[in-house]
């Protein structure tokens, strides 16, 4: 039976929704070719119009895409610095990944996992190793994790749920637990949605990989991922059975740049007049080696330059949705893009299953792709700080139900900051309380400093509360919040 047979046969012709329609290779080519050689007042027009907060087009966003000039680059840049600073502020929300097993049944090119890899070592984490991971994660002061599988009837839905489970059951010394688990697997049907939803996710994320069907055909030649449309429809399905925040993202490098931020802005678009919700998330990885993989080089090389500008459009075009930036990158590239619109990171990574054990922290063989940035995340976070970021394990938003719309009509003024400053510093108190070093307190110490001195000019009524909350965190209280 063919993959687009069976996904008839299996779920009706109803899993292609008008995404499927609205999102096309001729659609996305159109809007880049009306955008070739921009005219400096134009490009200048959109800059100031992205300075309201109000997002701009994708013709706008493929605009800024195709300047060269350095100067109006260098002007977008900056902008996207203070837009994301007028929306999120100097905050950085930290996770870590968990990846429960490797096997695929999908045989992705780039992808260390693939089914036909003969030179990876399988692995499923049992409920008891999943506690193993979780437990050393909570003991680096993670509370936030997006847990991630192969796809394979052995890491079956069922499997998925009950290891989400065991994740949010472990609780260690100092206040350790899991307070939000994202989830980042395979594209279900509305009703396991349904019961991924039970297992209380947080946000679900499903990247495209690439927009354009050709060259997604040509990486995905066979397993249920090779069809592209049931993926492309994924968060109608995951939205219908009442999954609000969902992840969007695109492999830089598999495909031209352009046409993929093309693509990821016009299902952002969809996404907000179908459901009233815009993505909660978009991530912007670039393509990294895979052992076992036949890609010999990156399809598309995305240089650094083009990264930078890239992450600057999609700040301006979608300025309330969370940037995620994966330690795929080095330390320099990530501190630099953290001025140019991302907000969130992973800190401390192992694409592993198994990889924070003490054990088997450096086996690679079990990886799914290479990273750059191994730093330990007491370390990331002392740099962030030092550098005048507040890094955040904020989970509040999702524990109050500031959700799908809700949390959109706070983000898209800039009004969800008055959650977002606070809530961090109260969570890196948090943070430095428990588990920090020598360094990282003061870093954190002033950082804190610094951040209680603007609240008290800008709020001092919730300067006091605030003040009140982190003193009884230094007196050993956990999990205080707005």
């Amino acid at each position: 039976m063919s993959e687009v047979n069976y996904f008839k046969e299996e779920f009706g012709e109803n899993y292609r929704t008008e995404i499927c329609d609205y999102i096309t290779d001729e659609k996305i080519e159109d809007i880049l070719a009306a955008a070739e050689a921009p005219d400096k007042k134009e490009v200048q027009r959109i800059i100031d119009k992205a300075l309201e907060l109000n997002g701009i087009t994708p013709l706008e966003a493929a605009t800024l895409l195709q300047v060269e000039d350095e100067n109006l680059i260098d002007q977008f840049l900056e902008a996207a610095r203070k837009v994301k600073e007028e929306i999120y502020g100097k905050r950085l929300v930290i996770f870590a990944p968990l990846y429960f097993a490797n096997q695929c049944v999908n045989n992705c090119l780039y992808c260390g996992f693939r089914k036909d890899n003969n030179q990876l070592d399988r692995k499923k984490l049992s409920q008891q190793e999943i506690r193993n991971e979780v437990e050393a994660l909570e003991r680096e002061g993670h509370k936030r994790l997006l847990v991630l599988t192969g796809e394979a009837p052995i890491t079956d839905l069922d499997y998925v749920v009950e290891s989400i489970k065991t994740a949010y059951d472990v609780k260690t010394e100092n206040g350790g637990e899991i307070r939000r688990i994202n989830a980042e697997i395979a594209p279900l049907s509305t009703e396991d949605f349904k019961k991924l939803k039970e297992s209380e996710i947080g946000t679900y994320t499903c990247f495209q990989e690439t927009y354009n069907r050709k060259q997604y055909a040509k990486l995905h030649p066979s397993g249920p991922k090779s069809n592209f449309e049931w993926r492309l429809s994924v968060m109608d399905r995951a939205q219908e059975a009442g999954i609000d925040d969902v992840g969007i993202g695109a492999l830089f490098g598999l495909y031209d740049y352009k046409f993929d931020v093309i693509g990821m802005l016009l299902h952002a678009e969809y996404l907000d007049k179908k459901w009233g919700v815009g993505p909660h998330t978009v991530s912007v990885p670039r393509l990294n080696p895979a052992l076992g993989t036949p890609l010999d080089e990156v399809p598309y090389p995305v240089s650094d330059a083009d990264f930078r500008k890239l992450v600057a459009v999609l700040r301006l075009a979608v300025p309330y949705t969370g940037m995620i930036l994966s330690t795929r990158e080095s330390t320099e590239m990530r501190n630099e893009l953290f001025e140019h619109g991302v907000s969130q990171i992973s800190a401390g990574s192992r694409t592993t299953p198994g990889g924070y054990d003490k054990k088997a922290k450096n086996k690679e063989e079990l990886a799914q792709f290479s990273l750059h940035d191994l730093r330990p995340i007491d370390e990331i976070i002392s740099g962030i700080a030092e550098d005048g970021y507040i890094p955040s394990f904020c989970t509040a938003c999702y524990r109050l139900g500031r959700t799908g719309k809700d949390f959109m009509d706070l983000a898209k003024p800039g009004k969800i900051q008055e959650f977002c400053r606070p809530n961090a510093m109260l969570t890196f108190k948090e943070y430095l309380q428990d588990y920090g070093t020598e360094t990282s307190r003061k870093h954190g110490k002033q950082c804190l400093s610094d951040l209680m001195d603007r609240l008290e000019a800008d709020n001092p009524k919730l300067a006091a509360n605030i003040a009140d909350k982190l003193d009884a965190i230094a007196e050993g209280e956990h999990d205080l919040y707005l």
